[in-house]
């Protein structure tokens, strides 16, 4: 019965984390709007950080927790989960998913380089300040340049869609009166209310998260990391599932691929880097033997796969069974 408890605490803690990580956002974007941001902007910092708020938030959660181990296993196993399920099943949907150049030129390199730091950092078995802080950096110059590159020529097709959008509201305000604009931001009260409950939400569905699976694996007697790598990754995965899954059935094969690209490369520097510059993070035997090693040939397969520009769907059901073979081994079957 308990058991039961703490599954249910376990869902709905999950649901809430990735509806609190949806509200926040969107009602960030409203008011980025409303304060005239740029919309590149608020593509970069609000949409392609944005699908990665869960697993930063529950790597938080587990840091200040003490469970340290779980943040780089949720990283390592969200990673993985993005590759092999989300692609793989987005690459089945679409029949055929077609790789811009910009993706080639820009975001597989980012997602190289910080897939080499991020093996680099970890295989020690201990990731220091210092290692996050250097994780850290890299992406701060990553989003330094994406920012403030010449043209902006490395904005990757995963936000030009939602920048679009944005350009086209703004026009919009700007034909405006000032009175009228002013009216706008007083009407943002409800998108700062918003926000402000998305956070409390995400806030409270990464902290009973990590409760719920540090009860399950006392009752499962199964290391923390184990659900962490495996349950919490592909639950924090959803959104990107929603984004490219969507994406590929529009035929905007780009789009679905260049999220997977900016979220696992967040993932691997600043899901891991923020949490170790609070404490050194220890990873697991597990994590460090199988979940690793996984997430690098998932990512090599994935770049090799983006090299040719076209991921069509034998590849995305070989991804499939790739995952499973992989949670079958992480479970000892």
């Amino acid at each position: 019965m308990e058991i039961l408890f703490w599954v249910v605490i376990f869902v709905l803690a999950l649901v809430a984390l990735v509806e609190g990580a949806k509200w926040f956002l969107e009602a960030a974007e409203k008011i980025g709007l409303s304060f005239g941001l740029s919309p590149f902007v608020i593509g970069v910092l609000i949409v392609g950080i944005g699908t990665s708020l869960p697993e930063l938030a529950s790597a938080l959660a587990a840091s200040l927790k003490g469970a340290t181990e779980i943040v780089v296993a949720n990283a390592a196993g969200s990673n993985i989960a993005n590759i092999l399920l989300v692609v793989g099943f987005s690459a089945i949907v679409g029949r055929k998913l077609m790789v811009d150049k910009n993706l080639i030129d820009i975001e597989l390199p980012l997602l190289a380089i910080s897939t080499v730091l991020f093996l680099g950092v970890v295989y020690d078995g201990t990731v220091v300040f210092w290692e996050s802080l250097l994780l850290a950096f890299v992406y701060m110059v990553y989003l330094f340049y994406t920012m403030f590159g010449e043209d902006n020529v490395n904005i990757s097709p995963s936000l030009k869609e939602e920048i679009k959008e944005l350009e086209v509201e703004q026009k919009e305000i700007r034909k405006r009166s000032f009175n009228v604009f002013v009216l706008k931001l007083l009407r943002s009260v409800d998108d700062f209310i918003i926000m402000a409950v998305g956070m409390i939400i995400l806030v409270l569905g990464a902290k009973y998260l990590i409760d719920s699976v540090i009860e399950l694996s006392r009752l499962l007697n199964v290391a923390p990391s184990l659900i962490s790598i495996t349950a919490i990754a592909i639950g924090t995965s959803l959104p990107e599932l929603v984004v490219s899954t969507r994406a590929a059935l529009s035929g905007k094969t780009s789009l679905a691929i260049g999220n997977i690209l900016g979220s696992n490369a967040f993932n691997a520097l600043m899901v891991v880097g923020i949490p170790g510059l609070f404490s050194t993070l220890h990873i697991d035997s597990a994590t460090l033997t199988i979940g690793v090693p996984v997430m690098a040939l998932a990512t090599l397969l994935f770049i090799l796969s983006g090299i040719s520009r076209r991921i069509h769907h034998w590849e995305g059901m070989m991804f499939l069974i790739f995952y499973m073979l992989f949670v079958m081994k992480l479970f000892g079957y």
